[in-house]
């Protein structure tokens, strides 16, 4: 053998190395399968309770001699979720969407008789429309939260009564009572079946209340503490905090659900997350501030100490109740000693000012220091917030009438991307029932319609229904196996049920694995519909294909849809979220009704979200720059929306507001793609912090020069901001690369 064969049989030899290394193959089966092998057992306890709730719907369905039975114990599964105020929550949106959807559906059918074209068109744009708004409720795109999850059952059902009814319009009203009667019975059933299962539910929901504010107060004050400890890696880790701070706010209607609607616990629980959000906000205007060089540190690092320490104990400290009133003496005790620290600061400095020569470089130090002290207690003030709200949910004051409303922030583009992508599948798919005359045609489009529905509104679509066209692969084989070998040789319904119980268990383990929930969704859902129990005879060999072989071509129709078809492109959408911060940062400096606090952190949050459930597990350079400069994005924002604040109070000297507001409104033509006033806005920025620190040194009104402080403090935040984010906020080309790294952009361009 050659000694090029060799090395090129070693290459060879090398690279399938490391793909078995990275294949599924390389995972020991103990471990790939522990989710089935050694479920935990709420796992179990869900999968059993749902397959037995799912059986019940189907035996009073086939009881009750209707025509399609297995609808309601697909209802079940789609309803089913692991706790009570989980499933209650989906099952009422559940049940709206198919009251809109029948009610769209009658109005479909009834003005397009005879006109297939039109009815696709209509379908078409219905769907669509729904997704439209589904996009703008409240919650996260993924299903986690089912207000959104309404106009997705919407869209389920209208597909499901008007395209069975287009065929039969003379019958529609008892076709669309059929479905409704369906939904509504495996609505009825897993609800009945979560209830028996469930103890001690409203102790529960309140300790999951307290356990999600701990939880979050830990992530918090770990990264507060590693801030006031100078660590500048400590906000690495702030992105996926957000998230999970995000994630947990998301959760609270969950436990309202479970409590009651008696109290405003959750309205509690909601702004008491809210306002550890806002610490954390507050946090990152106080990192820009303590890493200043000239900032003198003997004050400074004796109220970070016993702050930092504070915080360290405060997680643990508040699971017992007992501690609590002891926690807020402190607490007030360390804001005491803040102020007092701060107004020592501008005692000083006064006295420099009324002695002149001035000592500025000692001045400046000082001031420094009584600006970080200040955004100390401002950090302390919030946290204070949080701690009274959390009081509040574990003992609500009575006749209580706070309410704190859930937000969401939304995006037009992305509601009319996901408004057209929907659209366009459902039409393709008439388009093609029409022209080609496929028998089975009409059980094609209405599974496109049902995958376009759920899946249009979501993040990464191509992901899901990837994950979606897996599932009906494995439940084809299992419901093929069941239909021709083990349904024809039961005669009974007990019996046909104890068959369907082992791979019904098997779907409820594998849904309750992460992983692998979107593959076990499809699977648990079209068990049923390929099986088709019936009363009066059973599934034969060519109903099976002609169902099996439309559900499998609508998954693989969707996913290549979903890759060629207005496609997610990661980079399109770090420049959309980079577009939309420098946007805002605009608009803030010139509206005059600028967006609160809660808004800008609420945004910067659900940016960060998108960003990371676009791009997955795959994080690199590019990614961690975009997740810090969504960060910075925030934290200019607060800053700018403090300077307004100042201007309306009007309480400081008519040149240092002239200077504020020439910045600002710099910072209003501060735009994106073409350049764009980069270098302005922050050469602005610079001349405000320069022109405020010489009047402040000849201030003698002690009211103007604290409000001159806190503009300054404003100030230098947002020049540290844009100094140490420059290639996210220059944004002369549309993305961060490799390249963009190298190269430093001009300080003055124009517009294109």
């Amino acid at each position: 053998m050659t000694e090029k064969a060799a090395l090129t049989r070693q290459g060879i030899l090398s690279v399938l190395g490391r793909l078995m290394e990275r294949s599924w193959f390389a995972t020991p089966f103990s471990v790939r399968f522990k989710w089935l092998l050694a479920p935990d057992l709420l796992d179990a306890g869900y999968a059993f309770r749902t397959t037995i709730a799912s059986l019940v719907a189907l035996g009073i369905a086939l009881w009750m001699e209707l025509g399609s039975p297995q609808w309601a114990a697909l209802t079940v599964w789609m309803v089913a979720q692991g706790s009570r105020g989980k499933s209650i929550a989906k099952a009422r949106w559940h049940m709206f969407g198919m009251i809109v959807g029948t009610i769209a559906a009658f109005i479909l059918v009834s003005i397009t008789p005879q006109q297939p074209l039109l009815f696709i068109l209509l379908l078409a744009a219905s769907i669509g429309g729904l997704c439209f708004i589904g996009t703008f409720l409240p919650g996260p795109a993924s299903m986690s939260n089912y207000r959104m999850h309404g106009m997705r059952a919407s869209g389920f059902t209208l597909s499901i009564i008007a395209i069975d009814g287009i065929s039969a319009p003379d019958h529609m009203f008892e076709i669309a009572m059929a479905r409704a009667t369906y939904i509504t019975l495996g609505i009825v059933i897993e609800t009945s079946f979560s209830s028996l299962f469930q103890f001690h539910l409203t102790q529960r929901a309140r300790d999951r209340l307290s356990d999600n504010f701990i939880s979050a107060m830990h992530q918090v004050s770990a990264t507060l503490s590693k801030l006031l400890n100078n660590d500048r890696t400590a906000l690495k880790t702030s992105p996926e905090m957000l998230v999970s701070l995000a994630a947990l706010g998301d959760q609270v209607e969950f436990a309202e659900i479970e409590m009651g609607r008696h109290g405003h616990e959750g309205d509690h629980a909601r702004a008491a997350l809210a306002s550890i959000t806002m610490l954390f906000s507050r946090g990152l205007n106080l990192c820009a501030l303590m890493h200043d060089k000239d900032m003198p540190k003997q004050e400074w690092q004796l109220e970070a100490a016993k702050c930092r320490e504070f915080l360290l104990s405060l997680p643990d400290r508040l699971k017992n109740p007992n501690e609590f009133s002891c926690l807020r003496d402190e607490l007030a005790a360390l804001r005491s000693s803040c102020s007092v620290s701060a107004a020592e600061c501008l005692e000083k400095e006064m006295q420099l000012v009324t002695h002149p020569p001035v000592d500025v470089v000692t001045e400046t130090g000082i001031t420094r220091q009584g600006q970080a002290l200040h955004m100390l207690d401002d950090v302390l003030e919030e946290l204070e917030n949080a701690l009274v709200q959390f009081d509040q949910t574990r003992n609500p004051p009575p006749h209580d009438r706070f309410h704190f409303a859930i937000r969401t922030w939304r995006d037009w583009r992305l509601a009319f991307e996901n408004s057209l992508r929907a659209s366009v599948s459902v039409f393709l798919a008439g388009v093609i029932w029409l022209t080609t005359g496929w028998p089975s045609g009409a059980l094609f489009l209405m599974f496109v319609s049902i995958i376009a529905s759920l899946f249009s509104t979501l993040e990464t679509p191509v992901m899901a229904s990837r994950a979606f066209m897996r599932g009906t692969i494995y439940v084809t084989a299992v419901a093929a196996f069941l239909a021709f070998l083990i349904v024809p040789s039961v005669s009974v319904y007990e019996m046909l049920a104890m068959c369907l119980i082992p791979p019904m268990m098997i779907g409820g383990l594998a849904f309750a694995n992460p992983s692998i929930a979107f593959v076990a969704v499809s699977y648990n859902l079209f068990l049923t519909i390929l099986i088709s129990p019936m009363n009066d005879n059973r599934l034969d060999e060519i109903t099976f294909f002609t169902t099996a072989l439309p559900l499998f071509l609508s998954m693989a129709f969707c996913t290549w849809m979903y890759r060629v078809f207005l496609p997610l492109d990661p980079n399109a959408v770090r420049w959309d979220i980079r577009r939309q911060i420098l946007r805002a940062l605009r608009h803030l400096a010139q509206n005059p009704h600028p967006a609160t606090s809660s808004d800008i952190v609420g945004a910067g949050t659900e940016r960060m979200v998108r960003l990371m459930n676009t791009v997955g597990t795959r994080r690199g350079p590019i990614i961690e720059a975009y997740l810090q400069g969504i960060l910075s994005g925030i934290t200019v924002g607060l800053a700018i929306l403090n300077l307004r604040g100042l201007l309306v109070r009007n309480n400081m000297p008519p040149e240092a507001s002239k200077n504020i507001t020439a910045m600002l409104n710099r910072m209003a033509q501060f735009t994106g793609r073409y350049g764009g006033h980069y270098g302005r806005t922050e050469r602005a920025t610079l001349l405000a912090v320069s022109s405020l620190v010489k009047l402040e040194q000849h201030e003698t009104n002690i009211s103007q020069r604290v409000e001159m402080l806190r503009a300054l403090a404003a100030l230098r935040v947002i020049a540290a901001e844009l100094s140490d984010n420059r290639l996210f906020f220059d944004a002369s080309s549309p993305y961060l690369t490799s390249s963009s790294h190298d190269s430093v952009p001009s300080d003055d361009r124009d517009e294109s």
